[in-house]
């Protein structure tokens, strides 16, 4: 994982064209789409964290509904979930859309915190990463109406860990 860190940082953190709060709603959306509980609720509690209001969180299950996206925001969350579902769905009409509000290398943002989040999702629901209480805590109170459930990432009492990693840390990136 100290190998893999310093491209998470390029990924989520060192400044670029798109907004970090952007950048965490889309590795949230691919997590749901991906179906990775434990970076659904890291990813959410993350942006939490960073002060994003607790509705437009829950709202990322249902942005196409939802009044608290953009059109822009819109097209670049449904290329989170198109791109995050296997087989890929995404086509022609996504970058079409996209490049309507973004610029060519602000979509190949996009898609390096999309394929960040699914190596994540692989990893974390391969293995069943036991997720963090304070996360768990906040995604059952925030998250049950949308449809998030802990699952596998339950774990047993000696692998619990109380804190979410940015909680001490708050630039510390870990999903």
């Amino acid at each position: 994982m100290q190998i893999f860190q310093p491209l998470v940082e390029l990924v989520m953190v060192s400044p670029s064209n798109l907004f970090r709060q952007l950048r965490s709603e889309l590795f949230t959306m691919a997590s749901i789409a991906g179906g990775c509980q434990h970076c659904q609720s890291h990813g959410a509690y993350t942006l939490h964290m960073m002060g994003v209001d607790n509705d437009r969180i829950r709202d990322i299950w249902t942005f196409e509904d939802s009044e608290q996206f953009t059109e822009a925001e819109r097209a670049a969350l449904r290329l989170a979930r198109d791109a995050a579902v296997v087989p890929n769905a995404v086509g022609p009409e996504h970058f079409a859309d996209l490049r309507k509000h973004y610029s060519d290398r602000q979509i190949v943002e996009m898609l390096a915190v999309i394929s960040l989040a699914g190596w994540y999702n692989r990893w974390n629901n391969s293995i069943a990463t036991v997720t963090d209480q304070e996360s768990v805590d906040w995604a059952g109170e925030h998250l049950k109406s949308v449809g998030w459930e802990l699952g596998k990432h339950r774990g047993g009492a000696h692998e619990q860990r109380r804190k979410h990693p940015r909680s001490t840390d708050p630039d510390r990136i870990e999903y």
